[in-house]
């Protein structure tokens, strides 16, 4: 039990680093919580920053969640560790200990969290978003889409109940957080990807 401790609070200080805003301090790049939206996420470094800052932030943000899931399961820890550590990673990205505990939506890292779980079930929320994005062109109701079928898929593929259920409080964590874009969407003013964010659409 110590150990699995352990890992949880690794997994937190690592999520807890904010690839948003590292990513833009490395490449002289404003700080995406002063521009845009405000939210360090990806998808307001790619309207700050452009395509390289995005990819590099998406990339980051996914390791972050996928890294500490898998060394979980390497370690033989069993898929509700493993989830746990996740949920830990995804809470680090949302109140990181290192920005004041103000961070972004968590959609980038509990997808990694869910490559780490079964890479499957990953590709399928990953597929999810994509369609949904090529449809809409809106990043928040591709998100919203993705995770309200993430438990379900991890569900069905990856054969866990614990991990189905801790991702089911992560998907309404990511729906807590996206509160103003589901307003903005009833509204039809939800910022399409690539345009300009509203200042209070904080996608």
């Amino acid at each position: 039990m110590p150990y699995d401790v352990l890992l949880i609070v690794a997994a937190y200080l690592l999520g807890s680093l904010s690839t948003a805003i590292l990513t833009c301090r490395l490449m002289g790049l404003p700080d995406p919580r002063g521009v845009g939206s405000g939210n360090p996420g990806a998808t307001n470094v790619l309207r700050a920053g452009g395509k390289k800052a995005a990819i590099i932030t998406l990339a980051g943000d996914l390791i972050k969640g996928a890294l500490p899931v898998a060394l979980t399961l390497a370690l033989g820890r069993g898929q509700a560790t493993a989830a746990l550590v996740g949920f830990a990673a995804f809470l680090g990205h949302l109140y990181p200990l290192y920005f004041g505990f103000k961070g972004g939506k968590g959609v980038a890292t509990a997808l990694g969290a869910i490559f780490g779980l079964n890479p499957l079930a990953g590709a399928a929320v990953a597929g999810t978003w994509l369609g949904m994005a090529l449809v809409s062109r809106i990043s928040s109701l591709s998100a919203l889409t993705a995770f309200l079928c993430a438990p379900a898929y991890l569900y069905l593929l990856a054969h866990s109940t614990p991990a189905s259920l801790i991702m089911a409080f992560m998907s309404a964590l990511i729906f807590w957080r996206h509160r103003r874009n589901i307003r903005n969407l009833a509204a039809g003013s939800e910022p399409r990807i690539g345009g300009k964010a509203r200042a209070d659409s904080t996608e």
